[in-house]
């Protein structure tokens, strides 16, 4: 009778052990699912334009500032090194920034795509009308300005 407790008392324990290890594989599992990036596909344009891949390493990377305010305050001080305007912001804005940018001598690059597809551009769910870059970080983006 002792021999036969002490097997079943074995045996439990054992079955505890074999639970308590699947469950530490189960949490692995569930951190190695947590831990996976997910990354989104990238449209047709963000694949041909290398601009679009410029503009969204540099925002990852670098110093930038989105805004029309803060884009014509940048090209009054001088401080900004490039600015990209979406094709439909307004005249007012586009020419003021252009304006002040010029004679800062501050390059300007006109965004193909419009404030909502800047914006998504920048990884920004709104749409952005004058992106001020200040520092480029690891991106090509200065490269690409003195091109156009």
């Amino acid at each position: 009778m002792a021999d036969e407790e002490e097997t079943t008392t074995q045996e439990e324990e054992a079955a505890e052990e074999a639970e308590e290890a699947d469950e530490a594989i189960a949490e692995e599992k569930k951190e190695k699912k947590k831990k996976k990036v997910v990354r989104r596909r990238k449209t047709k344009k963000e694949r041909e334009n290398p601009l679009t891949l410029a503009v969204r390493l540099a925002v990852e990377s670098g110093k930038v500032e989105f805004g029309a305010r803060t884009g014509i305050a940048a090209s009054i001080l001088g401080d900004a090194k490039l600015f990209i305007i979406a094709n439909n912001t307004p005249a007012e804005t586009k020419t003021k920034v252009e304006g002040y940018a010029k004679a800062s001598k501050i390059p300007v690059i006109e965004f193909e795509g419009n404030t909502m597809e800047l914006g998504s551009v920048c990884g920004k769910p709104f749409p952005v009308s004058v992106l001020s870059v200040y520092e480029e970080g690891s991106s090509s983006i200065l490269e690409i300005a003195k091109k156009k």
